[in-house]
Order: structure tokens, then sequence, then C-alpha cells
């Protein structure tokens, strides 16, 4: 049976009306275009999602928006939800890798992660993908997943991974694909 999956977590949060205008930040987001991770990290109350959601609401790339929470640190929920957020800019994406991922015996996490991205590069038009609240998530296994994708993204395409998150991510994975905002 298909692991259930709450739809509300794929959604971009709307915006206030009474939003305050950042244009400084969303130029430093915009220019974290060229790059394989843009990573936003404040604190608490400081408007990360309400910036990430102005900014892709404005962006002329599709959005792939996944909000966590600590019960996607199990890897295979984790990667349900990314390829779920994925679907919506391209439904036919990742259904292989749903069914490897609920397999009674799945293969090792790498097939996975090798799937998923051939699958990601069928993907014809640039996208960000917006994964909301990293921070909460406290799993190495998933860190290294997230890890494993970001090293063999291919530079050539235009996949964008831009991660708002309270604390910033450990140094040793993201330190050479982030642009700091």
């Amino acid at each position: 049976m298909p692991t259930p999956i709450l739809a509300t977590k794929l959604y971009i949060p709307p915006l206030r009306p009474e939003v305050v205008s950042r244009p400084r930040l969303i130029e430093r987001l915009n220019e974290g275009l060229h790059r394989k991770l843009t990573l936003l990290s404040a604190p608490a109350g400081f408007g990360k999602t309400t910036l990430v959601s102005a900014w892709v609401t404005g962006c002329d790339r599709q959005v792939a928006w996944l909000s966590l929470d600590k019960g996607e640190s199990d890897p295979t929920l984790f990667l349900t939800y990314l390829v779920a957020a994925l679907q919506t800019i391209a439904p036919n994406n990742g259904v292989g890798v749903l069914g490897a991922l609920q397999s009674p015996q799945p293969p090792p996490i790498e097939s996975i992660l090798t799937a998923l991205l051939n699958e990601i590069t069928t993907i014809p038009d640039h996208f960000v993908l917006v994964l909301d609240d990293y921070h909460v998530l406290d799993a190495k296994p998933v860190d290294q997943a997230l890890t494993f994708l970001l090293e063999h993204l291919s530079p050539r395409t235009s996949k964008t991974l831009c991660i708002a998150c309270l604390r910033l991510l450990p140094h040793k994975y993201f330190c050479c694909f982030a642009r700091a905002i």
C-alpha cells in the first residue's frame, strides 16, 4: 500500500497582504539560481518562509515546494515527500522511485537516488525545489541523501535547491554547494 502523504506540505504558503517587500534579499535569491543550492538561514520569526514564498511567486521557474517536519527524518518518508513535491511540476516523475521505496525489500539507497537523479534530468524546464524548515530534520541519512543528489546533479541542468532553515546545515555536507543568503 502506498505511503499516504499530507498534500498541504506541497503547497507554497500564500503571502499575506501586509508582507514587507525585501528586494535586496529577493535579488540575492535570484543570484542563487545559477547554483545547485541556495541556503537561507536566520533565527525563528525572521521571515525565511515568507521571503522564499515571495521570491518563488515572482520567479520565472516552476517551483516544487516541500514543508518539512520531524516525521521526514526517516529517509524513506523524506524521499517519498521529495518525489511528491517534484510530481507537482512533473506528474510522472519518480513513479519508479516510489515503487522501489515501497518495496518490501527496497534496493540500496544509492540505487534509489540514482534513479531519482535520472528522472530529475528528464524534467525539461528549469525549476526550483524548496525544502522549507529543513533544520527540523535530525537524520544523517537524509543529509547524506541530499548530499548525494547535489553532488551528482549535472552542472548543465538548471535545477536549483533552496533550503530555508533555522540553523546552519552541517558544513561538511553542504559547504561546496551553498550560496548562503
